[in-house]
C-alpha cells in the first residue's frame, strides 16, 4: 500500500475557486506500475484543480484508493484498503468527507462496491481518470483543457500555451538540492506544444473484439463501452516514485487472448501513444531530475502496431534496420516536418522508440517491462545492445513451459522454443539479465507438466523469477475449463518452484561478488537504518533484489537519487552487499 508524498499546488498554476483550495487528498495506490502511473495522473489532475496531496490519511478531506483486480489476493488487498480508509471518514470520527474508489476493481465490481460499501461516495474506472475532479467535488476542467487527453474519439488541435512540464513543479529538485549538486548532467530544452490525433486499433484487437474477447456483459454494473483513456505528455502528473526514477506508460490495454487474464476487459483494446508524445514526456521528466526511465505497458513489444506509418523505409536496405537512430530521433521531434508521403513508410515500433529515447541528454538508465516472447526480434535485441543507456535487461512473462498448458492458456510456445529465444537473446546482448513469471496450477496442469516447467527453469537459468498461483477469475476463458487443480497442490507447486529458483539465484548472485559496477542509491534500507540500499542497472525498481550498502567508502554520506561506483562484497539468495568506491 502506498500513500503519496505531501505536495502543495505551485503558486504559478491556476486554482479552483477559493473555497476548495484547502482540500487535502490522500492516495492509496495498489497493484502494478501501470496502476501507479494512473494514480500519479489523478493526483496531478486534482492538484491542478486546486487540491493538495497529503501522505497522512488522518489529515485528508478526500481519500482515493486506486485498486487492483488481477487475481484474488489483489482484490482482497483492495477491499481491505477501502475498508481501512473508510475508518477515516467523518461519519466514523475521522476527518475525511469523501471516499473515492478507482481502478480495475471498479471496472469489475462497480455496482457491488456502491451497494456493499456505503462509505464509498464515488467510483472512477480505468478509462475515466479525468472524472476524478468531479468525483472529488472539484470544478470540472474548462472546455479547452490545459491537459488534453488522448482517446479513441477524433481529437481537434487545441491552441493553448505549453506548460513547463507534464510533471508539476514540486517534483523539480531545486538547484541547491543534493541530487543537482552531485550530478553534472545538462538540462535539455523543454519540449514544444503539440496536439496528437487518436490512433486506430490493431487488426488483432478488432478481430478479438468480434470474437467476444472484451465482453463484459456478465459483469453487473460494468460500463457498456470499453475504456479509451490515454494520457499525453501534457496531462499533469505528480511523481510518487523516488526522485531519480519514473515510469512512462507507452501504451494502454491489451488484445492478447490469454485465457487466464481479464485485463483486456478491465483496460480495453491495445492503444499506443504517439512516439513524439512519449519523447516529449521523457524530456520533461529529465528536466525534473529523473535519470532512470522505465517504459511500461501490458505488452510493450506491441508498441506502434496501431500507429500510422511514419518511419522511412530505405530502398534496398536491410529490413531489420530500415531507419537510422538519428532519423528516428528527428521524426520524434514535435517540430519534425509532416509532409512525408505514405509510400515507403512503416509503423514505428519499440526499437524505434528506444532509439529515440536512449540518446536524450541527462538520461542515465532506460529499460522496458513486459515483452511478449514471440515479439522479441533480433532488431529489438540489437537495439538494446547498441545503446549504453539501455539496461541489458529483458522482462518476458512466459507463464509456463509445457506446450499443452501454454496451448490451453492460449499463449502458444514450448520449452524448446523459449530456450531458443533465450539463447538468441543472450548471444545478441552480452551479459543479458532475464526476468520472467510463471503461473502454476492452471486447469489441467499435470505433475508431468509441472516437472517440465521445473526442468525448463533449471535449464534456462533465469536471473529473476516470480511465481503466481493460478487464480480462477470469472470472465476469463479459463474459468469454464474443467480439471481444476486443488488449491493445496497449487501452493505446493509454487513453493517447490520457488525453492528451485532460490538455489539458482543463490549460485547466480555469488558470481556477482568482486564485480565493480554503477549503482543508483535509493536511501536507507527498508530493513534497517544501519544499511543503505540501491540498485544496479540489472535490477528493475521494486521487483528485483536490492544492493545493500555497508560501507560508504570515501563519502561521509550518500545522496539518494545519485549514481556511484561500487564493488560487490557479498551475496545472499536474492540480495547483494556492496562497498562504495567513488
Amino acid at each position: 500500500m502506498t500513500i503519496s508524498p505531501t505536495i502543495d499546488a505551485p503558486a504559478s498554476e491556476p486554482h479552483a475557486p477559493a473555497q476548495i483550495e484547502s482540500l487535502k487528498v490522500g492516495f492509496v495506490s495498489l497493484g502494478c506500475p501501470k496502476n501507479l502511473v494512473d494514480s500519479e495522473v489523478m493526483m496531478g489532475l486534482l492538484n491542478r484543480g486546486g487540491a493538495s496531496i497529503t501522505p497522512r490519511a488522518e489529515d485528508a478531506d478526500i481519500l482515493v484508493v486506486n485498486t487492483c483486480s488481477f487475481i484474488d489476493s489483489a482484490k482482497q488487498e483492495s477491499v481491505d484498503a477501502i475498508l481501512e480508509m473508510a475508518q477515516h471518514k467523518s461519519s466514523r470520527g475521522g476527518r475525511a468527507q469523501r471516499l473515492i474508489v478507482a481502478g480495475c476493481l471498479v471496472e469489475r465490481y462497480r455496482d457491488q462496491i456502491r451497494a456493499n460499501i456505503p462509505e464509498v461516495d464515488a467510483v472512477v474506472g480505468t478509462g475515466e481518470l479525468e472524472s476524478i475532479l468531479q468525483a472529488a467535488g472539484l470544478a470540472q476542467p474548462p472546455a479547452n483543457p490545459l491537459f488534453p487527453i488522448l482517446t479513441s474519439a477524433p481529437a481537434q488541435p487545441v491552441p493553448i500555451e505549453r506548460h513547463a512540464s507534464s510533471v508539476l513543479q514540486h517534483s523539480h529538485p531545486s538547484a541547491a538540492s543534493p541530487q543537482r549538486s552531485y550530478e553534472t548532467a545538462a538540462k535539455p530544452p523543454a519540449p514544444t506544444r503539440e496536439s496528437h490525433p487518436a490512433t486506430p486499433s490493431r487488426p488483432e484487437g478488432d478481430l478479438r473484439e468480434q470474437q467476444g474477447r472484451f465482453s463484459r456483459d456478465a459483469w453487473d454494473g460494468a460500463a457498456s463501452t470499453l475504456p479509451t483513456f490515454l494520457y499525453s505528455h501534457h496531462t499533469p502528473r505528480i511523481l510518487a516514485t523516488p526522485r531519480a526514477s519514473a515510469y512512462i506508460k507507452i501504451a494502454e490495454g491489451c488484445d492478447h487472448p490469454c485465457s487466464f487474464c481479464i485485463i483486456p476487459q478491465l483496460r480495453g483494446k491495445f492503444r499506443s501513444r504517439p512516439l513524439a508524445d512519449i519523447v516529449a514526456e521523457a524530456q520533461s521528466l529529465i528536466a525534473q531530475g529523473v535519470r532512470e526511465i522505465t517504459l511500461i505497458g501490458q505488452d510493450t513489444t506491441c508498441y506502434g502496431e496501431d500507429l500510422p506509418p511514419s518511419i522511412p523505409l530505405h530502398p534496398g536496405s536491410d529490413s531489420d534496420f530500415s531507419a537510422s537512430a538519428a532519423e528516428v530521433s528527428s521524426l520524434a521531434s514535435p517540430a519534425a516536418p509532416g509532409n512525408l508521403s505514405p509510400q515507403g513508410l512503416r509503423r514505428p515500433d519499440l526499437a524505434d522508440l528506444l532509439d529515440a529515447l536512449a540518446p536524450l541528454p541527462g538520461l542515465h538508465w532506460l529499460r522496458f517491462l513486459y515483452a511478449y516472447p514471440n515479439k522479441i526480434t533480433s532488431r529489438l535485441l540489437k537495439t538494446i545492445a547498441r545503446h549504453h543507456t539501455i539496461a541489458k535487461y529483458l522482462d518476458v512473462p512466459l507463464q509456463h513451459a509445457s506446450a499443452g498448458v501454454l496451448r490451453r492458456m492460449k499463449r502458444g510456445g514450448s520449452a524448446d522454443r523459449f530456450l531458443q529465444i533465450i539463447s538468441q537473446a543472450r548471444e545478441l546482448v552480452p551479459n543479458l539479465v532475464l526476468r520472467t513469471t510463471f503461473i502454476v496450477g492452471f486447469p489441467g496442469e499435470t505433475e508431468a507438466d509441472f516437472q517440465e516447467l521445473c526442468s525448463f527453469v533449471a535449464a534456462a537459468r533465469i536471473d529473476w523469477l516470480g511465481v503466481f498461483s493460478y487464480s480462477d477469475e470469472e470472465g476469463a476463458g479459463a474459468f469454464a475449463l474443467d480439471d481444476k487443480v486443488p488449491r493445496r497442490t497449487i501452493e505446493s507447486r509454487r513453493r517447490r518452484l520457488m525453492k528451485l529458483q532460490q538455489k539458482i539465484s543463490k549460485r547466480a548472485r555469488k558470481q556477482w561478488v568482486g564485480r565493480k559496477l554503477e549503482i543508483l542509491v535509493e536511501g536507507e534500507s527498508d530493513e534497517t537504518e544501519l544499511l543503505w540500499q540501491g540498485r544496479s542497472m540489472e535490477q528493475a525498481p521494486e521487483i528485483d533484489g536490492k544492493i545493500l550498502i555497508s560501507d560508504f567508502g570515501p563519502h561521509e554520506t550518500l545522496v539518494p537519487g545519485a549514481f556511484y561506483r561500487a564493488r560487490i562484497t557479498a551475496s545472499h539468495d536474492f540480495d547483494l552487499v556492496a562497498t562504495i568506491l567513488e
